[in-house]
């Protein structure tokens, strides 16, 4: 799509989904897309969004009107190009996972279609089975939320992760309401209700998502995504977790494959520590490290005490002059033998941790060992961490991060 071209759909479009928020007409609205912008793939309706955000248009009026936005280009929607992918590629999982969700509305959808042959009882039996199957569409979300959207991100497109994460939380409101509401189905009258109220709409948001993810989202993504991409959201996966599937063979043994040929290992490149999960600068970490509201020392694998944080309130005294010193000097006399046996136990692979509490000028503090090892279980050294916890310990209920501005 040439500049020139891209320009005048995107004025198009804009002008299109504008007066749609004015209330133009669906059919009026397909009409102009088909006489004044014509055949759009995926990729270029994800273009002209997200510049329409670039621009200031509402986020939250994207996201009011998107499901109108998607029936709209339901019909210019080219065929994706896209190379035939392996049955393991993070795409077709996720399609995979459609397929046995659309099993679920279809189900839902039936349950609808007999509800006036079955007493109330039946009805909410049956319900509340497919509801509970449903609960796994949560893993399918955090996927995509956690894994697919950042690595848009990375490309520009912030789309995804400021409007359709929001149709997700949509549709997780949607879903806790229709499992409350299930509870008072108990007169004859009270399924018609409950599916006017709220299964409609649920089943609705659920399959219009289902659309949105692989007319749009997957497309768009395919295009923009290199292959280490899609190798590293394959490696993750496996910590969020698959909706309704397991994870290919093949895939599994790809990814084994790939950790071993490959082992994540730090380094550093334009002074910057490579860490598998990020970048960060030396003086970053520092700062990071002493932020922290515990103490923090380390001691190598032959017992020498490598580093320590400086936060603002130690609880321990520990100045610099004990970096390089054989940690058992730094113990009283009569504490020495518990540390080497802590030490030794870690060596030897029998333990990995070693906790203490104790009393300190009224305060109560808790003291933890932690045995640092590689990916191979090599013993690197010893953690220590101690932190003053007379403040959590009178902790009760919750207090949410949605409620630190109150």
């Amino acid at each position: 799509m040439s500049d020139n071209n891209f320009d005048q759909q995107k004025k198009v479009i804009k002008e299109i989904i504008t007066g749609l928020h004015e209330g133009l007409s669906l059919e009026e609205a397909k009409q102009r897309m088909e006489d004044e912008v014509g055949i759009i793939s995926s990729l270029e309706i994800a273009e002209v969004e997200q510049s329409l955000i670039n621009e200031g248009m509402s986020t939250d009026e994207i996201k009011k009107f998107c499901n109108v936005h998607a029936l709209l280009f339901e019909t210019t929607l080219q065929e994706d190009l896209a190379k035939e992918e392996s049955p393991g590629h993070p795409v077709n999982l996720f399609k995979a996972e459609n397929r046995e969700i659309e099993k679920i509305t279809e189900a839902l959808k039936a349950l609808i279609a007999k509800s006036p042959q079955i007493n109330a009882a039946a009805f909410r039996t049956e319900l509340e089975g497919l509801l509970k199957n449903l609960k796994d569409l949560e893993l399918h979300y955090v996927r995509k939320e956690q894994l697919l959207f950042p690595y848009l991100e990375r490309y520009g497109f912030m789309g995804p992760s400021k409007v359709m994460w929001g149709k997700h939380n949509e549709v997780r409101d949607l879903y806790k309401q229709a499992i409350a509401a299930a509870e008072s189905i108990t007169e004859p009258g009270d399924p018609e209700k409950y599916i006017g109220e709220h299964l409609n709409l649920l089943i609705e948001e659920v399959d219009g998502m289902i659309f949105k993810e692989e007319n749009i989202l997957f497309p768009t993504s395919l295009e923009k995504l290199q292959t280490e991409d899609w190798i590293d959201i394959l490696k993750e996966s496996d910590q969020v977790g698959y909706a309704y599937i397991e994870q290919p063979a093949e895939t599994s043994h790809m990814i084994d494959a790939l950790k071993k040929a490959a082992a994540d290992k730090p380094a550093i490149k334009d002074n910057k520590i490579k860490l598998p999960s990020g970048f960060i600068s030396p003086e970053q970490l520092m700062h990071m490290l002493n932020a922290l509201p515990v103490d923090v020392t380390f001691v190598d694998h032959e017992d020498t005490v490598r580093y320590f944080s400086e936060n603002k309130a130690r609880i321990f005294v520990r100045t610099r002059a004990i970096v390089g010193r054989n940690v058992q000097n730094c113990h009283p006399p009569q504490s020495v033998d518990q540390v080497e046996k802590i030490l030794n136990s870690f060596k030897e692979g029998t333990r990995d941790s070693a906790e203490f509490w104790l009393t300190l000028q009224g305060k109560m503090i808790y003291i933890v060992f932690y045995a640092v090892r590689d990916h191979n279980g090599k013993y690197l050294g010893t953690l220590e961490v101690a932190q003053d916890i007379t403040a959590l310990r009178k902790l009760e209920g919750e207090r949410r991060l949605l409620d630190e501005g109150n």
